[in-house]
């Protein structure tokens, strides 16, 4: 099968659909089984930069990405060490691209994920991530530019896998510099074995398909191309079979861990959408282009890293929707005044950003 063909994208699609939901049937967060913005704040929480006690685990599913995109990159002589383009600004786009998923409660991947389930606050996010995405292929079509990249020695682009490799290795054989959640959605996981290999094979499906939430929209927007879509595609089918096999799919307002603040589903992946096209790709895609030699991008992820510290240390993550019990009151969830504040702050940011990278090309251009 030619895998560069919609069939054959939409094929990968259904792989790493299938890669999700064996996850979830061994133990991840079934509405969580795999999330980008999630699993960066767990390994956060992990390595104590936040204190959020029910989201605390160093996710292996993270490090398996990023060494399944650096080896296949090797593989097929696609590894590039770059540098130089605005890392500090991909640095502040990532912390926001985070904070906002956690507003939401989950990057472009879970919302897809929960779309597949029957959430229905997830498909109202999607309307403020296509919003987002058209407003950057807006501000790409006027020239909106960080900056060009440039070659730098190889050996640069190592850092990241090998750091992590070292952190996982720790994470697994001294058990005491991290911390584990025994309650909450850090506590549920899949064995790190299978969740390791899961994340390898999506690192290595994601480098060679170039699958990316944002940029598959902006395909659409920009040049009239579906091709992206289907992988995505393929990742929604898998996901709809298992919940429909399993019992997991129903319509409702909002599911696990979701909330039903219609204004800041939308607003959030709004932002996402957005920093994500300014970036030149979603989280996922971030951490794929990290791990194949762009210093850029390490920037990027670093943001995200903080960006899920942050979300919880100065509540800006939102709480999820609670149904009433003998002694609460049933609740919406959604974020609270801190969390709002950042959405809207994140929204100016960003066109602030967007508005200088034309600056900046125009003033180039003289």
């Amino acid at each position: 099968m030619n895998f560069d063909s919609k069939k054959g994208l939409f094929s990968l699609g259904i792989i790493a659909g299938i890669g999700a939901a064996i996850l979830a049937a061994l133990g991840n967060p079934k509405n969580m089984a795999f999330c980008i913005a999630c699993f960066i704040r767990d390994t956060a929480g992990s390595m104590k930069f936040h204190q959020a006690e029910v989201v605390q685990y160093f996710r292996p599913e993270v490090v398996g990405i990023i060494l399944g995109a650096f080896l296949i990159s090797l593989y097929k002589k696609e590894y590039r060490s770059t540098a130089g383009s605005s890392p500090a600004i991909r640095f502040l786009l990532g912390v926001i691209m985070v904070v906002c998923a956690l507003v939401f409660l989950g990057c472009p991947l879970r919302m897809v994920l929960r779309m597949a389930a029957g959430d229905i606050s997830a498909y109202i996010g999607l309307i403020g991530f296509v919003a987002g995405v058209y407003t950057g292929v807006v501000f790409l079509k006027k020239g909106f530019t960080l900056g060009r990249a440039h070659i730098t020695k190889k050996e640069s682009g190592y850092i990241l896998p090998l750091v992590v490799t070292v952190l996982f290795i720790l994470s697994i054989t001294v058990t005491t510099l991290f911390v584990t959640s025994v309650k909450g959605p850090g506590s549920m996981h899949a064995p790190v074995i299978a969740s390791l290999l899961v994340g390898l094979l999506f690192g290595v499906i994601s480098q060679k398909t170039r699958m990316c939430f944002a940029g598959s929209v902006r395909d659409v927007f920009l040049i009239r191309d579906f091709s992206l879509l289907s992988i995505i595609g393929g990742v929604f089918v898998a996901m709809l079979v298992y919940n429909v096999a399993t019992g997991n799919f129903e319509f409702v307002a909002f599911g696990p861990v979701a909330h039903a603040q219609t204004l800041w589903n939308i607003l959030s992946m709004y932002a996402v959408g957005f920093a994500a096209i300014l970036l030149g790709g979603c989280p996922l895609r971030q951490l794929v282009i990290a791990s194949t030699g762009s210093s850029d991008a390490v920037f990027t992820v670093i943001g995200m890293f903080i960006g899920g510290a942050l979300a919880h240390n100065f509540v800006l993550a939102s709480a999820p929707a609670a149904a009433a019990t003998a002694t609460e009151a049933a609740s919406i969830g959604g974020p609270g005044p801190n969390g709002k504040i950042a959405v809207i702050v994140s929204i100016v940011l960003l066109f602030i950003i967007a508005m200088w990278g034309l600056k900046k090309e125009k003033t180039a251009s003289k």
